[in-house]
This record gives structure tokens, C-alpha cells and sequence, in this order.
């Protein structure tokens, strides 16, 4: 399909500068927005817990948030779930219904009630609805439920487990979540969550371990893409290829920080994604370079790139307009998950297609001009 006829040749790179410069602002505003107002992590690079609930009545995210803020959580986030009715997506960023100083107050409680026993091991889940324990002797299920419940923390069973020789007890114990429904249940009353369709929680340290993550499989992922570029062509294609990639994730990232979208593993997903969209299409564009290379050699490199790209225009806008009409339909009708990937890539399609002309064109003449005169 032939969008632009054949041996029409484009000036693209009479405009470079102009164009270069605009994304120098654009990379620049989206690396300051990584430290102002910096990134609005979800709970998988943050912990907390999230909840997704379906009401009985119409309540409003305001209300629920002031309930939430009254309950003693800090900063809760509430979002609606379009469509679906009184539904809402709840995050609050404990992730533990015992705070260190509640743990330390039950084992002074379990040792002073049951010194006879000896305690001799007391472990508490990472999100703190369940105490494990280990007596020298035997001890009774009923009074140890007494004496945890005394310190506010509300248990829900104590069981023994193992060995009865062993002497090793279970105290499962209402979580974050479950405190929460139990909490707008008691305030809102019949308006109150009539199911939970979702309840998730992560660790601040496994959050952190996951956030790492994410940046070393972006940074790897570069790498050795990086290295396939440098391969498949030569090195004067390799930087201009890893810099498009680079300014395509960063700009993608400075939107969804500024418009206030959630960072999570999702996130990452989608850039990936980006990245990889990106260089595919300036590999193509390099692809028709190096040809024209080798049949128009008395040419200069601004001559061969700005026929190149016009001969792969037709293509570049086909397959952007097929890919772009594809997720378009996915933020339109999609979940709201679905949606921020979708709004992702919606961002990086279009910066992917010009930066492969731009950026990566660019960056590959310069490398030429600088280093590789008189190779051709």
C-alpha cells in the first residue's frame, strides 16, 4: 500500500534541529518530573494493600476516603471502577495490622502470662495476620487467645499445629484488609462492601526488591539490544538506535509521572513493550539506510536518510495506524489495568515513529560525519 507515491524524497532532516531541540525539552521535563513531583508508585514498588469492593449503596470516593483517613490510614487512595456499578479500588500503604510497638506489647503479654510455658519463639507474617509460636510446655488455646485479644489485636483463631510435643501454635489474626471491610461495614451500614472481589498486599521490602528489578530488566534490556544493533549494522547505527529507545521510555515515563498514573510491574510491561516497538521500527529505517548506502555511494548521509525514510513512510504509517487503531480500542473499552497499558502505548507509538526519523537518523548521520568519513 503506497500512502506516499514512489521517488517522492522528504526533507526530513532540514528540520532536525528544530525537532532535536523540542526533545531535549520533553526528555529534560521528564526527567525532572522523576523528582518533582517524582513517581506515583503502586503498591507492587511501594507495598500496602489494595482492595477492590463492591458497596451495596451509593457511596461517593470522597466519603470513603475521609472514612479511610478517620480510620488512621494515611494518604489512602480511592479510584471508582467506571461501569460497574458503587465499585471502588481501595489502597492504603499499611500493609501489617500490627505496628512494631503492638508486636512488642503481645510477646510481653505472652511472657508475662505465660511464664510457666516459656515462650521460645514468636514470628508475625510479613503482613501481620498471623503470629506463630513455640512454648517449652503445653499452654491453653482459649486463655492465649484472651491474652493477644487484650492487646487490641483482633484474633480471629488460635490452632496447634506439628507435633503436639512441640508445642507450636497458630494465631491467625484479621489483616489490613480484612480490618478495613470491617471497619466500612461498622460505618456505613447497609451502604457498606456487600463483596470483596480483591484483596492484595506487598511488603515495603519486597516492594523495593521489585522496583530494582524493573530498572535492571529496562537497563539490560537496552544493553543488549544495544549490542544486536551494533552487530546487525555497525556502530555508527548502534547509539542513534539505544538513544531513540532511551528517549521513547523516558518521555513515556515523564507523561505517566505528570498526569499522575500509577508505576507499577504493568508499568514496566508496557515500556518494555515501547522499547521494543521503537526498535523495530528504526531497524527497518536503518535496514533501508545501509542499503541505500551501498548503491548510493557518491551521496551524502543527510541525501540517503532523507530517501530512505521517505521510501519507508508508507509503511511506518500503516503499521502505526493498525497498531495504534488496536490499542485505541483497548483504552476505550478496556479494564482500568488494561487502560494504562493501553494509554502507554498510545503515547509510545507516537514517539517510537517520529523518533526513529529524528532522533535515531540523526544521531547515525553525526556518527558518520564524526567518525566514519570516507568508510562508505
Amino acid at each position: 500500500m503506497e500512502i506516499i507515491k514512489p521517488g517522492v524524497v522528504i526533507n526530513f532532516m532540514r528540520y532536525r534541529a528544530a525537532v532535536i531541540t523540542a526533545s531535549l525539552v520533553l526528555a529534560g521535563l521528564s526527567l525532572g518530573s522523576l523528582f518533582f513531583p517524582g513517581p506515583n508508585y503502586g503498591i507492587d514498588f511501594q507495598g500496602g494493600t489494595e482492595l477492590q469492593l463492591r458497596f451495596s449503596g451509593d457511596v461517593q470516593a470522597a466519603e470513603l476516603r475521609g472514612l479511610l483517613q478517620g480510620f488512621g490510614y494515611d494518604r489512602p487512595d480511592v479510584v471508582r471502577v467506571e461501569g460497574e456499578g458503587s465499585q471502588y479500588i481501595l489502597r492504603v500503604k499499611e500493609v501489617s495490622a500490627l505496628p512494631e510497638s503492638k508486636v512488642k506489647a503481645i510477646r510481653a503479654s505472652i511472657e508475662s502470662n505465660f511464664a510457666q510455658a516459656g515462650l521460645s519463639n514468636m514470628k508475625v507474617s510479613p503482613g501481620g495476620d498471623k503470629i506463630t509460636l513455640r512454648f517449652d510446655a503445653s499452654v491453653d488455646e482459649a486463655a492465649l487467645q484472651q491474652v493477644i485479644r487484650d492487646q487490641a489485636a483482633n484474633v480471629q483463631e488460635v490452632r496447634r499445629f506439628g507435633k503436639r510435643a512441640h508445642n507450636r501454635y497458630e494465631v491467625h489474626l484479621a489483616g489490613v484488609g480484612q480490618e478495613v471491610v470491617r471497619q466500612l461495614r461498622t460505618e456505613l451500614g447497609a451502604r457498606g462492601p456487600s463483596q470483596v472481589d480483591r484483596v492484595e498486599w506487598v511488603g515495603p521490602k519486597a516492594g523495593k526488591q521489585l522496583r530494582d528489578a524493573a530498572i535492571k530488566s529496562l537497563l539490560f534490556a537496552i544493553a543488549f539490544i544495544m549490542v544486536y544493533v551494533a552487530f546487525r549494522f555497525d556502530l555508527r547505527f548502534a547509539p542513534g538506535g539505544v538513544l531513540a529507545m532511551m528517549h521513547d521510555a523516558l518521555i513515556t515515563l515523564g507523561v505517566y509521572v505528570l498526569v499522575r498514573k500509577e508505576m507499577n510491574l504493568t508499568t514496566i510491561a508496557a515500556l518494555l513493550t515501547i522499547i521494543g516497538y521503537s526498535i523495530n521500527d528504526t531497524i527497518v529505517v536503518f535496514d533501508r539506510i545501509r542499503e541505500n548506502m551501498a548503491r548510493h555511494r557518491d551521496k551524502s548521509m543527510v541525501h540517503i536518510i532523507n530517501v530512505s525514510t521517505s521510501q519507508m513512510l508508507s509503511r511506518t504509517i500503516v503499521t502505526s495506524g493498525t497498531t495504534l487503531l488496536s490499542v485505541s480500542a483497548f483504552f476505550i473499552f478496556g479494564t482500568p489495568v488494561i487502560k494504562d497499558i493501553a494509554f502507554a502505548l498510545v503515547i509510545g507509538i507516537f514517539i517510537g515513529t517520529y523518533s526513529s526519523i529524528y532522533i535515531a537518523a540523526p544521531v547515525t548521520e553525526w556518527m558518520d560525519r564524526k567518525f566514519f568519513r570516507g568508510a562508505r
